[in-house]
């Protein structure tokens, strides 16, 4: 009889352990059906971010046309890369063609409107990456290279090399029948005026160290670069980024644009980021892999890196700027430290958003 009895209670005890462990397999397998159904809820097929720089941008020293036309060419760029995501093209792409609209518009400091160095040139830097395969290129120092982004992609795709500098990346473009043109095509009278007004405050500063306070030309002489970052309907992210570098560099003064990992990062486990700011402090900073390595390390998302080091990283060592992202299920970012940045972002919904202040 106690027999019997002992033999009832562990049955008892079996079934029961049988139907926990049954309902808990059931409710992992509901969770992970809901994670996923979660994820896919967020994940986009396609997205875009572009910049075209960040700085001391006030809407009360912005005319209504002047900002009518940096939202018009805004669209038009990040509408070109949008057409080739939609239709399926790579980020690679996307970002490549977008960044050349804004080399050849004179509103950017790249490509057309690039600003002048102390000695009265301009002298373009650029860089792109594949987030797919982690290859790179980038370009330095060239004054006859129509748009730079090209030359950055052929270096990454063409030459065994990551970067290519001054002449000799000016010779390899001209062997890649990329555009040359002559280094006047760079010449904008705004532009050579803004150095005009640098080179004047900085003869006065000794005399008037407040006038650099009153002209927004001198405050964003630092400042100034175009850059895009894209994720393609095969989960493929890509960033690019092209500048005219510093207003009165000097030196032959490379900034972080054409630096993989301080100006342009993509990595398809995390992010696709293009900088823009005052490049000595990016390029200390390495800002654009430090907030994949703070996504892919330490969890963090794309805007709790991005904000940790904006907000806080560059800033403490005394930098400003900003960068735009996406990250790999589509999420994107535009973070900055100063008072403004030309932005964009087009989502797979086709929806656009154009910003310029820090509202």
């Amino acid at each position: 009889m106690k027999q019997s009895i002992l033999y009832f209670f562990v049955f008892i005890m079996c079934f029961g352990c049988a139907e926990k462990a049954k309902n808990t397999e059931t409710e992992v397998e509901n969770s992970t059906i809901n994670s996923s159904e979660n994820l896919n809820e967020s994940k986009a097929e396609f997205a875009i971010i572009i910049h075209g720089g960040a700085g001391t941008i006030l809407r009360k020293n912005m005319t209504p046309e002047r900002e009518a036309a940096y939202k018009a060419k805004l669209e038009e760029a990040i509408r070109v890369g949008y057409d080739i995501l939609e239709k399926g093209g790579s980020s690679l792409d996307a970002v490549q063609k977008t960044i050349n609209v804004m080399e050849d518009s004179p509103l950017f400091n790249a490509g057309k409107g690039a600003v002048f160095t102390n000695a009265e040139t301009n002298e373009l830097d650029a860089s792109i990456m594949d987030g797919n395969t982690l290859n790179a290129g980038a370009s330095a120092g060239t004054t006859t290279v129509r748009n730079p982004i090209d030359l950055a992609r052929v270096i990454m795709e063409k030459s065994p090399h990551v970067m290519m500098a001054g002449s000799g990346a000016e010779t390899y473009a001209k062997e890649q029948g990329l555009t040359i043109v002559e280094p006047s095509y760079f010449y904008t009278e705004n532009r050579f005026k803004s150095l005009e007004r640098v080179k004047a405050s900085e003869a006065k500063k000794e005399n008037d160290a407040k006038t650099a306070f009153y002209d927004a030309d001198i405050k964003n002489a630092k400042f100034g670069t175009v850059g895009c970052a894209a994720l393609d309907k095969n989960g493929n992210l890509a960033a690019g980024t092209s500048t005219g570098g510093m207003t009165n560099k000097r030196y032959g003064r490379v900034g972080d644009a054409p630096i993989i990992g301080a100006g342009t990062y993509a990595n398809n486990n995390s992010c696709a980021v293009s900088s823009t700011g005052w490049g000595e402090y990016f390029i200390r900073a390495m800002v654009a892999h430090d907030i994949s390595a703070l996504m892919q390390y330490k969890g963090l998302s794309l805007k709790e890196a991005a904000q940790e080091v904006i907000q806080k990283k560059v800033p403490e060592l005394g930098g400003n700027g900003g960068i735009v992202a996406v990250d790999k299920n589509g999420n994107m970012v535009a973070e900055f430290n100063t008072a403004g940045m030309y932005r964009a972002t087009m989502n797979d919904k086709g929806e656009l958003e154009i910003g310029i202040y820090k509202e």
